[in-house]
C-alpha cells in the first residue's frame, strides 16, 4: 500500500465516517423526521451502529498514519463497505428500505473498490514493473 493515493484515501474515508457516525449518534432523530423514517423503539438501534461507523473512521485514521501496519483495519473496512451496502442495496433493489440509505450505500460502493485497489497496491519492498 504504497501508491500515493492510498493515504489521502484513507484520511478521507476516517473523516467522512465519523463525521457521519457523529452526525447520525446525536442528529438522527431530525433526520428522520425528514425524511418521514419512523423511528425505533429504541435510540440505540441508531445509535450503536453510528457510534461504530466513527470508530470505523478512526480506524481508517490509523490507516492513514501507517498503511502498512494498519492493513487488516482496511480489510475489515472492505468488510464494513461490503456489509452496509450488500444490505442496503439489496433492500433497496426491492424497494424496501427509506430512499435516504442508498446513496450511502453507493458511497460505501465506491469506498469498497478503492480499499481493494489499495490492498492490492504494490508496498514496501515490491519491486515496480
Amino acid at each position: 500500500m504504497r501508491a500515493s493515493w492510498v493515504r489521502p484515501l484513507f484520511l478521507f474515508a476516517g473523516v467522512y465516517d465519523i463525521i457521519l457516525g457523529f452526525f447520525f449518534l446525536i442528529a438522527f432523530k431530525s433526520v428522520y423526521d425528514r425524511f418521514t423514517i419512523p423511528l425505533p423503539n429504541h435510540d440505540a438501534y441508531v445509535q450503536l451502529p453510528a457510534a461504530l461507523i466513527a470508530i470505523f473512521g478512526i480506524g481508517f485514521c490509523w490507516v492513514f498514519r501507517a498503511p502498512e501496519r494498519n492493513r487488516d483495519i482496511a480489510k475489515l473496512g472492505v468488510l464494513m463497505k461490503l456489509a452496509f451496502s450488500g444490505i442496503v442495496l439489496s433492500y433497496a433493489f426491492r424497494d424496501a428500505i427509506p430512499p435516504l440509505w442508498v446513496p450511502f450505500a453507493w458511497i460505501d460502493v465506491a469506498f469498497m473498490l478503492a480499499f481493494i485497489a489499495a490492498l492490492a497496491a504494490p508496498g514496501p519492498g515490491t519491486a515496480k514493473a
